[in-house]
């Protein structure tokens, strides 16, 4: 987890002292204020010290509790069995390693509207199913042709093309068993919910949506404009993470109102994350990517920078995740720290 940013992340603003505790403190009479004029002094200086603390999250800690959690629970869903070759390939990828942001918001969105970790665990599980067979299937030869992944020899370089492409077709059909199978307590109404917010994720109004006009669009530089770059990278990218938020409360409990706000700061931090990759691809190298740095420009791909520039496209990433913070200042600052700290993430990440 050396990539996450930073440890400590002040995750709300300060709140007044109650009134119900101000009154409760004894008052100086005036006799004590003549002779002890510190006493205000000394009751103005407890107040504006507790006022002023502000409370951190270590977002570090965090997220490396939760990837042993989430890896346990991922070794769990994909067990070896014949044919040995085909789950094999699948765990290769699937346990790669990777920042597990995508199930870290699933299970933080549940958890902010008061379900638990076990409710959300089977979706946070298959929505990184379905985002390893979306990194599969890039890598290949017909798209984007990587031979690196997370640092590692991509699925078709180490087990051939055409288990890599079985393996992911195996990842994506398990990754709605599983939220079928294995969700529990939960009423089966909000499951259904969830298969069908997830399913539309990646489907030809999502994921898939997004990759077609990010092929058809290859080679166009500056000609595709900023409407379909903001297209691509809301299908692309910011399909699945809406998916693993929006999921994430429905299995929680969410109101409606909930579910409409936290999909509004997850379409944000969404698309944050696809323009933060398009920096990263001309100012991270491969060792620090994990994968091979320079693709976008080599390839002559719309992005970000190619359009608007550099220092702009930071303003607009910056822009973005100040939007999707502000969803959530109506909810408890403790419980919607990990929310506010991924946001924070996502903005200053790094690979």
């Amino acid at each position: 987890m050396a990539a996450l940013a930073s440890s400590k992340v002040v995750v709300a603003p300060s709140r007044a002292i109650p009134s119900s505790r101000r009154s409760s403190r004894r008052p100086c009479s005036s006799s004590r204020v003549q002779q002890r004029p510190a006493c205000v002094a000394e009751v103005s200086v407890r107040d504006a010290a507790a006022v002023t603390k502000k409370p951190t999250f270590d977002f570090k800690m965090y997220m490396a509790e939760r990837a042993q959690v989430i890896d346990a629970a991922l070794d769990r869903s994909v067990p070896l069995q014949y044919p040995e070759i085909i789950n094999e390939a699948m765990r290769y990828s699937l346990l790669a390693g990777g920042k597990r942001v995508r199930p870290a918001l699933c299970l933080a969105a549940c958890e902010l509207v008061g379900g638990t970790i076990e409710q959300a665990m089977p979706t946070a599980c298959s929505l990184e199913m379905i985002h390893t067979m979306s990194l599969i299937h890039d890598d290949l030869p017909s798209m984007d042709n990587d031979d690196f992944r997370r640092g590692k020899p991509t699925c078709h370089k180490v087990y051939g093309e055409e288990i890599a492409i079985l393996a992911g077709d195996a990842l994506l059909s398990l990754s709605f068993e599983y939220i079928a199978r294995e969700t529990k307590g939960v009423d089966p109404a909000r499951v259904l919910q969830v298969i069908v917010e997830v399913g539309k994720a990646v489907g030809s109004e999502g994921l898939v949506a997004g990759q077609v006009v990010d092929i058809k669009s290859e080679g166009a530089g500056t000609s595709v404009g900023i409407e379909t770059l903001q297209y691509i990278h809301e299908h692309k990218t910011a399909a699945l993470l809406e998916a693993a938020v929006v999921s994430g409360a429905i299995l929680g409990g969410a109101s409606q109102v909930d579910i409409d706000r936290l999909r509004k700061y997850s379409r944000s931090i969404g698309l944050a994350f696809q323009v933060v990759d398009d920096i990263l691809d001309i100012t991270a190298t491969t060792e620090e990517l994990g994968k091979t740095a320079g693709k976008d420009l080599a390839s002559a791909k719309t992005t970000y920078p190619s359009l608007v520039g550099l220092e702009r496209s930071r303003e607009i990433a910056d822009e973005l995740i100040e939007e999707a913070k502000s969803m959530l200042a109506t909810y408890d600052p403790a419980k919607a720290a990990p929310l506010y700290a991924l946001a924070e993430y996502i903005r200053s990440r790094k690979n």
